[in-house]
């Protein structure tokens, strides 16, 4: 039997990670993201490493500073509320703009997303909070049918996920529970086929982080 190597990882594929791990705030404001030690990582050259690095950019998470090398940035206080300016308005575009037919297989996914959140909220971790979270997004992202929307829902959320999951340990079981009710209220709404009601549950819910967000976080951020 012929065994095949691995294809190396894509420059999609290292800039989903590295976006990953700021999201998940495993890179910290002020961390570098050394090109040298990433490539070794993925086992390929400096180009894809940095090709990843340079379409991150965009976002505002990492920048250049002379003498350092990239790091990962904290936004502004006016960026973080800019940005969730945005995704309370992307949110109720969800079950408006080309929404897409809800399958069976949307609800037993959304069913098992109750299960996992519910026993999340009896036991509650910080670091599981924030994989629990974020499999929700995917799932949100996944039933938008319009793709210029999708794409500017990832952006957001990548650009709010690192200042949000800053919180788990802050809020505890409080966010587990917000989650329980978030998820149920999708799962309701997908039964009823409804995506304009999802797009609301989801604008309710951000707004709810976000209050949470004013209180805890942008008073210490400087704009």
């Amino acid at each position: 039997m012929i065994e095949t190597t691995p294809a190396p990882p894509r420059v999609e594929d290292i800039q989903t990670e590295i976006l990953r791990r700021i999201c998940f705030v495993e890179y910290q404001a002020g961390d570098q993201l050394k090109e040298a030690q990433l490539a070794s990582e993925f086992g390929v050259s400096r180009t894809p490493v940095r090709d990843a690095i340079s379409r991150i950019s965009h976002l505002g998470l990492v920048e250049t500073r002379n003498g350092v090398g990239t790091v990962v940035r904290q936004l502004s206080k006016a960026e973080i509320l800019h940005v969730y300016e945005v995704r309370l308005e992307l949110a109720t575009m969800i079950g408006t703009l080309s929404p897409r037919t809800i399958s069976q297989d949307d609800i037993a996914t959304c069913e098992a997303l109750v299960a996992d959140v519910c026993e999340l909220s009896e036991r509650f971790d910080a670091k599981h909070y924030v994989h629990i979270n974020h499999k929700l997004h995917e799932f949100i992202a996944s039933l938008i049918g319009n793709d210029v929307l999708r794409s500017f829902w990832w952006q957001t959320y990548y650009q709010a996920a690192s200042t949000w999951y800053q919180l788990g340990d802050v809020l505890g079981s409080r966010a587990a529970n917000a989650l329980v009710k978030e998820t149920t209220e999708i799962k309701a709404a997908l039964e009823n086929g409804d995506m304009r009601a999802v797009g609301y549950v989801q604008r309710i819910h951000i707004g709810y982080g976000f209050e949470h967000i004013k209180k805890h976080l942008l008073a210490d951020i400087d704009r």
